[in-house]
C-alpha cells in the first residue's frame, strides 16, 4: 500500500470513528431536551441464561417461586448472572434478548464503541464494528453486505464495496444486528434467511444481534441466546450517578428518595433502562418524584403503549381499525384486574387470548373473526406490557403496571365500595388503594369515607369501645401541640406498650405507623414504646413517662408525681437473683402505679384473639386512610377535617 493510499485509509478510519460516535454514541429519548453521550450514562449490563424461566414445569411452580422470593421483581433472585461485556468477548455469535427498553440497542452500540478503542477498549481488539439497524430492511432489498458497504461509504472509506469484501474475508468485522423484532412481519422470514446465510458465508467475523423476547423463536443455530437481566441496585445507582454526574448531591438525593418507603413502587420501574431514564428525567425537572404516584405509572404506561414504539420506528400492526391506544389500555386493565382479583400473577396464553377475544367482540362489534392470538402477539412485540415468562405462561412486565391497570379498572367501573368491603386489610391490595385514590379525579372523598366506615366497624365490642373512649377522655383538651387524633393514637400506644406483656404486640406496629403519619413522626415516645413492648423494663418505663411529660398529650396525668413514684419503686427493684414470683409481683406493682396514674382500667388490655385482630385492623385501616389522603389528587377539606376529627374515636 503506497503512502497516499495509507493516508487515505487512515483518514477514513478516523472519520469512521467520529461518525460512529455521532450516529450511535448519542442518546436522546422520551423528549429529552438535550442529547447525552451513551458512555456518560451507560451502566454495565448483566445477562441471564435464557433457559432460566423455561425450566418451570407449571404455572404453580412459577407462582410458588415468585412468592417465596418475597420481592416485586418477576426475575428470580437466584438466577445466575453473567457480566455482559465478558459474555460478548467470549461468544463469537451472540443473540441478546429482552423486553422493550431493556437496553439491548444500547448494549450493542456500547460494544461498538469499545471495539473502536482497539487495545484501549474493553472489547476484543482487532475488529471494526458496523451497526446495522435491521428495520432498514422494511423497505427495499434485504442485503446485509450492501448495508455494511453503505456505512463505510458514508464514512468516506475508499472503495467501500471492496473494503467490505476484504474485511469480511479477513474476519475483521464486528457486525451489530440491532432490532430483529423491528422488521415488519411480512419481511421477517426473508430477513432471517438472509442473516443466517450471511453469517454462514462469513463465519470468521463476530456478530451480536438483538431481539425482543416475544418476537424471537431461536432462529439462528450458531448464536448463543442470552437474556437481559433486570437492573439491580448497583446498576440503578450507577445509572443515576452517571445521569447526574455534574451534580453528585442531586444524584445522591435522587437515590435516597428512590429507596425510601414512599417510593417503593417507583423503584420497581427502574429495573429497565427505559423507565429508569423516565424516572431520572422526571426527577431532573422538579427535584422530586410526582406526589401523585398514579401520574408516574400512567406516564410509564404511555411510554410503553405509544412513545417507545414511535421513537424506535417499530411498524404498528393495525390489526383492527378501532383498536386504538385507549381500547388497548381498557383491555389490559380488565386482564390485569381479573388476574389480580384471583391472586394470579401468571395467567396462561389461552386465558388471555380468550379474554381478549371476548372483550374485543364487545368493543369492536363490527369486526368479524377476531384473532386474540394475533392481538396478544402484537401487544407483546410492540409494547412489552405483557411478557411471556415461560412456554405459554405470561405476566405483566412490571407488577406496578398490573397494579396501576387494576386500579384504573376499579375507578372506571365504579368498584370502590367493593374494593373497601372485600380487600381493605389485605396487604397485597395496599398499593391498589393508593393508586385508586390518585386516579379519582372528582375527589377521593367517597373512598376515604368508605374506609372510615369500615374502620369504625372493627370497634365492635364493649372493651374495644371503652379503650378508645379512655384515649379520647384522657387526651381531650391537653396542652400538647399535636392533632387530637395523634394524641389519641399515642395514648393507646402507651396502653398497648404496657399491655404487650399480654401479647398485644401485633397491634402496636399499625398503631405506631398511624401515629407517625399523623404528626408524631419525630416523637421519641414511639421508639420507647416499641422498646418497652419488646421487653418490659423499669428504666424504659421511666424514659417513656418522661417523654410523655414533654409532649403533654394527657390532660389529667401529673407526670412529675408519676416519675417520682417510679423512681422510688426503682430503688426497691429486685435483682435477677430473686425468685420469679418476687419479680412478677414487683412488675405488677409498677403496672398498677401506671394504670392508676393514667386512670386506665387494667382489664382493657385483656383482649380476646378476635379483639386483638379487630384492633389491628382498625389501626391499619386508619393508617391506610391517611396514606390515601396523601396520594389523592383532590379531597374536600371539609370531608377530611371531619374524618380526622373522628379518627380513633367511637361513633354512636
Amino acid at each position: 500500500m503506497n503512502n497516499a493510499k495509507r493516508e487515505l485509509v487512515f483518514q477514513a478510519s478516523e472519520k469512521y470513528v467520529e461518525n460512529y460516535e455521532k450516529r450511535h454514541g448519542i442518546l436522546k429519548v422520551l423528549g429529552m431536551r438535550e442529547p447525552v453521550t451513551l458512555e456518560s450514562v451507560y451502566a454495565a449490563v448483566q445477562f441471564l441464561d435464557d433457559r432460566a424461566l423455561q425450566s418451570f414445569e407449571s404455572v404453580q411452580a412459577l407462582e410458588d417461586t415468585y412468592r417465596l422470593a418475597a420481592g416485586r421483581s418477576f426475575q428470580g433472585k437466584d438466577c445466575p448472572k453473567q457480566e455482559g461485556l465478558k459474555v460478548a468477548n467470549e461468544k463469537q455469535y451472540l443473540m441478546v434478548l429482552g423486553g422493550p427498553g431493556a437496553g439491548k440497542s444500547t448494549f450493542l452500540r456500547r460494544m461498538g464503541l469499545e471495539a473502536l478503542k482497539g487495545n484501549k477498549g474493553a472489547y476484543k481488539p482487532g475488529y471494526i464494528p458496523v451497526f446495522v439497524d435491521l428495520k432498514v430492511f422494511n423497505k427495499g432489498e434485504i442485503n446485509i453486505e450492501k448495508t455494511i458497504a453503505e456505512e463505510f461509504r458514508i464514512c468516506g472509506f475508499p472503495s467501500p464495496e471492496e473494503s467490505t469484501q476484504k474485511l469480511l474475508q479477513q474476519g475483521k468485522l464486528l457486525v451489530l444486528l440491532d432490532g430483529l423484532d423491528e422488521v415488519a412481519t411480512d419481511r421477517m422470514n426473508d430477513a432471517i434467511s438472509q442473516i443466517q446465510n450471511f453469517v454462514d458465508a462469513h463465519k470468521q467475523s463476530r456478530y451480536i444481534a438483538s431481539c425482543r423476547v416475544a418476537a424471537y423463536r431461536h432462529n439462528f443455530r450458531l448464536f448463543t441466546d442470552v437474556a437481559m437481566a433486570d437492573f439491580d441496585d448497583g446498576q440503578i445507582k450507577q445509572f443515576i450517578d452517571n445521569w447526574f454526574r455534574q451534580e453528585p448531591d442531586i444524584a445522591e438525593d435522587c437515590w435516597q428518595k428512590l429507596n425510601s418507603d414512599d417510593h417503593t413502587a417507583a423503584k420497581e420501574l427502574t429495573q429497565t433502562p427505559l423507565l429508569l431514564t423516565l424516572v431520572c428525567l422526571l426527577y431532573q425537572r422538579s427535584r422530586k418524584f410526582p406526589t401523585n404516584r398514579s401520574t408516574l405509572y400512567e406516564r410509564a404506561l404511555r411510554v410503553l403503549l405509544e412513545e417507545w414504539a414511535a421513537e424506535k420506528g417499530i411498524p404498528q400492526d393495525n390489526l383492527y381499525k378501532g383498536l386504538d391506544t385507549k381500547r388497548k389500555e381498557m383491555m389490559l386493565a380488565e386482564i390485569a384486574h381479573d388476574a389480580f382479583q384471583q391472586n394470579r400473577l401468571f395467567p396462561t396464553r389461552r386465558e388471555i387470548v380468550n379474554q381478549i377475544e371476548q372483550l374485543l367482540k364487545e368493543m369492536l362489534p363490527d369486526e368479524k373473526g377476531i384473532d386474540g392470538s394475533a392481538v396478544l402477539r402484537s401487544i407483546e412485540v410492540q409494547h412489552g406490557v405483557l411478557v411471556e415468562r415461560a412456554d405459554g405462561i405470561y405476566s405483566f412486565s412490571h407488577l406496578t403496571l398490573q397494579e396501576f391497570l387494576t386500579a384504573q379498572y376499579i375507578d372506571d367501573h365504579r368498584q370502590v365500595e367493593k374494593l373497601v368491603t372485600e380487600h381493605l386489610t389485605e396487604a397485597r391490595w395496599k398499593e391498589i388503594f393508593l393508586l385508586v385514590s390518585g386516579l379519582m379525579r372528582g375527589g377521593a372523598d367517597e373512598l376515604l369515607l368508605l374506609i372510615e366506615q369500615k374502620a369504625q366497624s372493627y370497634i365492635n365490642t364493649p372493651k374495644l369501645k371503652a379503650l378508645l373512649q379512655w384515649a379520647d377522655q384522657a387526651t381531650a383538651g391537653s396542652e400538647g401541640d399535636f392533632k387530637p387524633a395523634a394524641k389519641r393514637a399515642a395514648a393507646i400506644i402507651f396502653a398497648l406498650a404496657l399491655a404487650c406483656v399480654l401479647d398485644l404486640s401485633r397491634v402496636l406496629a399499625p398503631a405506631l405507623d398511624l401515629a407517625r403519619v399523623l404528626d408524631l413522626a419525630r416523637a421519641r415516645v414511639l421508639d420507647l414504646a416499641l422498646a418497652l413492648a419488646l421487653a418490659f423494663d423499669l428504666t424504659r418505663v421511666l424514659d417513656l413517662a418522661r417523654e410523655f411529660e414533654k409532649i403533654k398529650i394527657f390532660k389529667s396525668v401529673t407526670f412529675t408525681v408519676l416519675v417520682a413514684r417510679l423512681e422510688a419503686l426503682k430503688a426497691q427493684a429486685p435483682d435477677d437473683k430473686q425468685p420469679v414470683e418476687v419479680r412478677r409481683a414487683f412488675r405488677n406493682k409498677v403496672l398498677l402505679t401506671l394504670h392508676n396514674a393514667l386512670h386506665l382500667d387494667p382489664d382493657l388490655g385483656d383482649l380476646s384473639e378476635a379483639e386483638v385482630k379487630a384492633l389491628e385492623n382498625h389501626f391499619y385501616a386508619n393508617w391506610l386512610m391517611v396514606q390515601c389522603r396523601q396520594t389523592a389528587v383532590r379531597v374536600s377539606p371539609k370531608t377530611w377535617a371531619g374524618i380526622e376529627d373522628r379518627m380513633v374515636t367511637v361513633r354512636d
